[in-house]
């Protein structure tokens, strides 16, 4: 069932089914109407209540206030939860306990009641199929048993990541039936509830139900993949691994319950991470995934299922709901063609600005480079073509009929309407708006009329990943050249090799490498924030002021000047602490259940 169909089933039926899988399962009869052992009378209306559990994938495009806005990648407005949160205003009282909850289709993933939610309609799916296991054939049973543990695991995966060990429960409970010692859980360690997401999706990859991978057009393509859980299961590893967790000295400070850390710090589990993405690439990739080959139009409707893609969330445009997308109203220039187009709540900061190489894969640090402060934006790499907009940039979208060139100097003979203004309005803070990841093909506007899915996994993370973890565990050999190369090379950069002339980097330097890599190839993706927080590096980068591109002309009467351009603090909030490092439990958890401990420093 395509896009189009759903769109007219839409027009009919008052509930809207799993914007996260392809378009034949979402077209079923409410599971509202099923009841008791009906629900579970055969495979089809089994169905429908695992499809709601897809419904519950969040749509992050659905959200002004993405998790960059809470790094130091993007400056956002300050009408949202990050502008607080960014002033240090955190608490188990403060915002529900949850900072980062603005809109609860895209980011309720930190939302400790509706994550449980989400954990309990797997729990109850895994027990009703293996309690009416004679209604299925062993095949069906045996692929959505693994598809169910997959999206717990995936639900499970992003609480721990911002608050730590996790009361662990794989039964859904019952007030009438349950005893208060099976209702009233403990949380469990950071280390369990790590061990507990590893093995479920290890035994998923181990159980090779699922298809490695679905591609666009097939009729579960939405669905979990064997791609899926061995992404997900390299990416936790990875993370755990990091120097924040992996550690007798918890970045928040005491850890006594060891909620927040390993017990102490263990190398081995960067080589776990290193082997788990290592599979990846050897059994699938080049196979089931390899690299688009143009991340200039990898986000488009028409590419999705690429051969990059490896777990998405369905979004279905001009539908409403939570199946339609409101990303093209968030991001790109304000003004287009001198209209109003949208809210300019994506903003490029001038750090992130400065990571992308010259086209001769150098820093605009390094003096070979050729970087020349007062033509910054000549002779960049191509993503930084591909993804940034900045004073001067040609702008062509597929529903415009022209070039516009969108300016954001200061000019007071030709005024511009997205002129860098520092935050008062909503055009840009930064002297920058953003492109990546916005649909082409459809004009900006609101009521949800995106149509392009979520991309939560691709495959140049995975080889990011196992360059990292690969390099943390043995140093950088060949196999983690071969990785950063081939992400690398595909938007034109020249190999490691070429770049530093045959120098043998240290394992230092191919940190910075990876690091810098991971923060201009995913940008935009809600992955810096995971990655500053693993690094330990969150105290550092967000505690100083960001910048932007301030661009004048000496003589501003009649530009007969030259164009300055300078860095300019923005004055905005930046006050980081350790306790933020994890989020809190929200109080009224903790008011339900005096079992739970809540987190160090709250």
């Amino acid at each position: 069932m395509n896009k189009h169909h759903i769109k007219s089933l839409l027009l009919f039926t008052a509930l809207l089914f799993s914007a996260s899988c392809q378009k034949d399962f979402l077209d079923n009869e409410s599971k509202s109407a099923i009841t008791g052992d009906t629900q579970w009378k055969d495979e089809s209306a089994a169905d429908l209540f695992l499809n709601d559990i897809y419904q519950q994938v969040n749509n992050l495009c659905n959200t002004p206030d993405p998790l960059d806005s809470y790094t130091d990648d993007n400056d956002g407005g300050p009408y949202w939860k990050s502008w607080r949160w960014r002033q240090g205003i955190i608490g188990p009282t403060v915002e529900g306990g949850t900072p980062m909850n603005n809109d609860g289709d895209a980011s309720n993933y930190t939302d400790w009641g509706a994550v449980y939610g989400k954990i309990r309609r797997c729990n109850t799916f895994i027990m009703e199929v293996n309690a009416h296991a004679a209604n299925f054939t062993p095949a069906w049973k045996n692929k959505r048993l693994d598809e169910a543990r997959f999206l717990r695991a995936f639900f499970y995966s992003y609480l721990w990541m911002h608050i730590g060990g996790l009361p662990i429960i794989t039964e859904p409970q019952n007030r009438t039936t349950n005893t208060p010692e099976q209702l009233y859980r403990s949380r469990n360690t950071f280390a369990e509830t790590f061990d507990f997401i590893d093995a479920e999706l290890d035994s998923v990859v181990t159980h090779q139900y699922l298809p490695a991978k679905y591609s666009t057009g097939h009729t579960d393509a939405g669905r979990a993949t064997l791609g899926a859980a061995l992404a997900l299961k390299g990416w936790i590893e990875l993370y755990a691994a990091s120097p924040a967790f992996n550690t007798g000295s918890p970045v928040v400070g005491s850890d006594p319950e060891h909620f927040v850390s390993f017990a102490g710090a263990d190398l081995t589990r960067y080589a776990k991470a290193a082997a788990t993405n290592k599979k990846f690439i050897t059994e699938l990739g080049n196979s089931a995934y390899t690299l688009y080959p143009n991340l200039a139009t990898f986000w488009s409707e028409a590419n999705e299922y690429n051969s990059e893609v490896i777990w998405d969330r369905q979004t279905v445009g001009n539908t409403g709901g939570t199946i339609g997308s409101d990303f093209l109203l968030f991001g790109g220039p304000v003004f287009i063609q001198g209209q109003y187009f949208t809210w300019g709540n994506y903003n490029p900061t001038q750090e992130l600005v400065d990571q992308f190489r010259m086209a001769n894969g150098l820093p605009i640090s390094d003096p070979a480079s050729g970087y020349d402060p007062q033509k910054p934006y000549v002779n960049r790499e191509k993503r930084f073509y591909d993804f940034i907009v900045y004073d001067g940039a040609p702008y062509k979208m597929n529903w415009m009929t022209s070039t516009d060139t969108i300016y954001t100097r200061i000019d007071k003979v030709s005024p511009s309407k997205n002129e860098i203004d520092f935050g008062s309005s909503d055009v840009t803070n930064t002297g920058y708006y953003f492109k990546k990841r916005i649909n082409p093909d459809r004009r900006p506007s609101g009521n949800r009329s995106d149509g392009l899915n979520y991309v939560f996994f691709r495959y140049a993370e995975v080889l990011l990943n196992y360059a990292e973890a690969q390099n943390e565990a043995v140093g950088p050999d060949n196999s983690v050249y071969s990785a950063i190369n081939e992400v690398r090379k595909r938007s034109n950069l020249p190999t490691l090799e070429v770049t530093y002339g045959g120098q043998v980097l240290t394992q230092q330097q191919m940190r910075d490498v990876v690091r810098n890599e991971r923060r201009v190839e995913l940008c935009f993706e809600n992955k810096r924030f995971y990655d500053i927080v693993r690094w330990r590096i969150a105290l550092d980068v967000l505690s100083k002021d960001f910048h932007g591109m301030k661009i004048s002309n000496t003589v501003p009467a009649n530009n007969s000047g030259v164009w300055k351009y300078e860095p300019v603090a923005l004055n905005h909030p930046h006050i980081f602490t350790q306790k933020m490092y994890m989020n809190p439990i929200p109080q009224n958890v903790i008011d339900q259940n005096s079992k739970i401990k809540q987190n160090p420093n709250y």
